[in-house]
């Protein structure tokens, strides 16, 4: 099942995708990822892309409930850019792979600012993340000061130009990239307006679009601001905490992705 009506099925999919961070253990996240399936249908899936990425500990059980056959597809919050080796405590591509991810997620604000990740570094996980031709799902975003200052647009272009830095053409069309604001993230994070989005997003969509897989907001995304978020030109989806940790609240962000696309199909 593809889940691409006639309607959109030639249209760039809308990603809708979540990450848990450091929560849900193993029986929450089973309980969660059987929902999903149950409650999966051509019409929420309409020109939608779902995905959800799960700690290491609960990535082979999400893959195994969800089946071969699932549209969703899974990720990794981080990885190591060496194969194997000496690197105590990390988990590196291939073995996300061997567990079933398809994604891997690279850059986030919280591994840049606690565990002092480095734009050399995220070079390396993309390319290493590139090779075993899984998803980079890279995530830039700017402090507070620096949008006060009115530098976003080439704050965040530094971050992904350094990460993406050594791709070919063909390589970029496998990057996914989430415009993550640390400003509008985490428990002090605020809703952006969509005014605040316009920038970034067109800086993003000058050098981006079209050449990488999608281009992603996250940050207080919510069920009252998706719908919003989603007609900023260039957003190509959604990257959603906690509003999607729940169950109910990712099944209705789907809903409104997909009903999003179906406007969109019908020339609204």
């Amino acid at each position: 099942m593809n889940g691409m009506s006639a309607g959109v099925s030639s249209v760039e999919p809308l990603w809708v995708g979540t990450s848990w961070k450091m929560n849900k253990t193993l029986g929450q996240s089973r309980e969660w990822t059987t929902a999903l399936s149950e409650n999966l249908s051509s019409n929420i899936l309409d020109g939608v892309q779902p995905f959800v990425v799960p700690s290491f500990t609960a990535i082979s059980a999400v893959v195994q409930l969800l089946g071969e056959r699932s549209p969703v597809l899974v990720g990794a919050q981080n990885a190591h850019w060496e194969d194997s080796g000496a690197w105590t405590g990390e988990v590196s591509v291939l073995q996300v792979k061997d567990a079933g991810a398809r994604i891997v997620e690279i850059g986030h604000s919280e591994r840049r600012e606690h565990f002092h990740e480095t734009t050399a570094i995220t070079c390396l996980k993309v390319a290493a993340t590139i090779r075993h031709g899984l998803t980079p799902l890279l995530c830039i975003g700017e402090p507070a000061d620096i949008r006060e200052a009115g530098e976003s647009s080439a704050y965040i272009l530094g971050q992904a130009r350094g990460a993406l830095d050594g791709l070919n053409e063909e390589q970029l069309k496998d990057v996914v990239i989430a415009y993550e604001p640390m400003w509008a993230i985490g428990d002090n994070g605020r809703s952006p307006t969509t005014e605040e989005l316009v920038g970034p997003f067109d800086a993003l969509g000058a050098e981006y679009s079209g050449r990488v897989k999608a281009l992603l907001y996250g940050g207080s995304v919510n069920l009252n601001n998706a719908e919003h978020l989603l007609k900023v030109d260039h957003v190509g989806g959604l990257f959603v905490g906690r509003t999607a940790w729940d169950i109910d609240g990712y099944l209705q962000l789907l809903d409104i992705a997909a009903a999003h696309m179906r406007s969109r199909a019908q020339g609204a």
